[in-house]
C-alpha cells in the first residue's frame, strides 16, 4: 500500500483516502489469441457465391465483382490474337480469364489472369481437375479502375515470384502497357508501339491500339 501525503495538509491523507489509493501487484492482461486457420487452394474449389469471383493470396480469400464489361473485351481481343498465334505454331495452350494458378503453398496463393500462356513443355503438369500448381510462362493483366497501384504491384510480385517469365499489365484508361521480366526489366508500352512475345512467345507483335 502506498501512503500519500498532501503538502496543503501537513500530514497523511485519511485512511478512507489511503486505501482509495491502494495499489497492489501488477498483473498484465494478455488475451487468448487465435491465429485464424488458412484457406487453402482446396477451400477455394469449394467456393461458391453467385456472380462472384475469388482468388486465394497468402491463405486469406479475396472476394471480388466480376470484371466489367469492356474489361471483358479486351481480354477476348488479346486471347483471341495470342490464341491464334500459338496455336499456330504448335508453342503450347493460352489459357483464358479467371482461371487459377497456385503459384504458392503453406499459406496457399491462387492467382487468376486475365490471359496467360504455358509452354508446350510443361503441358502436363496441368491437371485434369483442380489448379494447376505452376505459374504461367506468360501473363496478361487488365487493369479495372477500382485497383489501387499496391495491389497491382502486389500482384505483379506474386507473379514474378512464382515463376512467370513475361507479364504484361495493361491500362485501358492511360492506353498504354508495362512489361515485366524474369530479369527484373521493365518497359512502358505506348499507343503507338507494339506488344512483343519476345522469347517467351517468340516473334509474335501486336500493336498495343488494336487491344486497348
Amino acid at each position: 500500500m502506498i501512503l500519500i501525503l498532501s503538502p496543503s495538509l501537513g500530514g497523511a491523507t485519511p485512511p478512507a483516502a489511503v486505501d482509495l489509493l491502494a495499489v497492489g501487484p501488477r498483473r498484465d492482461y494478455v488475451p487468448d489469441m487465435v491465429s485464424p486457420a488458412f484457406q487453402t487452394a482446396e477451400d477455394l474449389l469449394r467456393f461458391h457465391e453467385p456472380g462472384k469471383t475469388a482468388e486465394l493470396v497468402r491463405g486469406t480469400l479475396i472476394v471480388r465483382e466480376p470484371p466489367g464489361t469492356a474489361h471483358g473485351v479486351i481480354a477476348a481481343r488479346l486471347l483471341y490474337r495470342v490464341m491464334a498465334y500459338v496455336e499456330q505454331h504448335e508453342l503450347g495452350v493460352v489459357i483464358a480469364q479467371d482461371t487459377g494458378f497456385r503459384i504458392a503453398r503453406d499459406p496457399d496463393t491462387v492467382r487468376a489472369p486475365d490471359v496467360a500462356f504455358v509452354a508446350r513443355e510443361r503441358l502436363n503438369q496441368i491437371p485434369a481437375a483442380g489448379y494447376a500448381e505452376l505459374a504461367p510462362d506468360w501473363v496478361a493483366e487488365i487493369l479495372s479502375p477500382s485497383e489501387r497501384p499496391g495491389e497491382v504491384l502486389e500482384k505483379v510480385g506474386q507473379w514474378l515470384s512464382g515463376g512467370v517469365r513475361l507479364l504484361w499489365v495493361l491500362d485501358p484508361d492511360r492506353r498504354h502497357a508495362r512489361v515485366y521480366r524474369a530479369d527484373g526489366s521493365i518497359s512502358m508500352i505506348g499507343p503507338d508501339d507494339e506488344l512483343d512475345g519476345e522469347d517467351v512467345i517468340p516473334d509474335f507483335r501486336c500493336p498495343l491500339r488494336e487491344i486497348v
